[in-house]
């Protein structure tokens, strides 16, 4: 199966993939839900201190791209730094362009999730991530035949329980399900020989 995209199709998934992920972090951020991943982790220092989610997702990805580097190559890791870029601008500022006045938690946990799982699923199909655990999960899977979203689904699992001791069990529950939907849609529908990126 040829794989290859051209360059208006990688920049069309790269716009699409990362709203939508911008788009499913928003409404986990407007109800107080977690994920899991490199941007679970970035919520959880957000609770804890005073730099946007900008900001820090952005600079948690910085020390994967040597990783992605060495073993993705400079294409893939170029497209994975616009993406991360992408989101954390967007994350910060879609509130200019879309407010949120009230979602109800059960809604956003699923469709939040949904919109992440279905964002990541465009960016990975043309060689690209998020960075981070993305890259990881990415990385075993290209390398030992470990689907992403197993990969993904339990690092993403472990930080949201992580988040325990700093938000209502209830809410944890949630973030749980969203981030379950999220990497359901990864896992039924990125498989080991798909769409892999390739060194160059």
């Amino acid at each position: 199966m040829d794989t290859d995209h051209s360059p208006y199709e990688n920049l069309l998934a790269l716009m699409v993939g990362s709203g939508l992920v911008s788009l499913g972090i928003i409404f986990f951020n407007k109800v107080g839900l977690l994920t899991g991943g490199t941007a679970g982790l970035a919520i959880f220092i957000t609770k804890v201190t005073d730099f946007s989610f900008g900001q820090v997702f952005f600079a948690l990805n910085l020390p994967f791209y040597y990783l992605s580097f060495t073993r993705m190559g400079w294409r893939f890791t170029l497209n994975t730094f616009v993406a991360v870029l992408i989101v954390s601008a967007a994350s910060d500022y879609l509130h200019y362009v879309i407010e949120l006045k009230q979602i109800n938690e059960v809604y956003a946990a699923l469709i939040g999730g949904a919109l992440i799982g279905t964002g990541l699923l465009v960016i990975f199909r043309h060689k690209m991530s998020l960075g981070g655990f993305n890259i990881l999960a990415l990385f075993l899977q290209e390398r030992f035949g470990i689907r992403a979203g197993k990969v993904q689904m339990a690092l993403d699992c472990s930080i949201v329980v992580m988040s325990l001791f700093i938000v209502h069990w209830g809410l944890i529950v949630l973030s749980v399900i969203g981030a379950i939907v999220t990497n359901l849609i990864l896992a039924m529908n990125h498989k080991p020989g798909r769409y892999q990126p390739q060194a160059n």
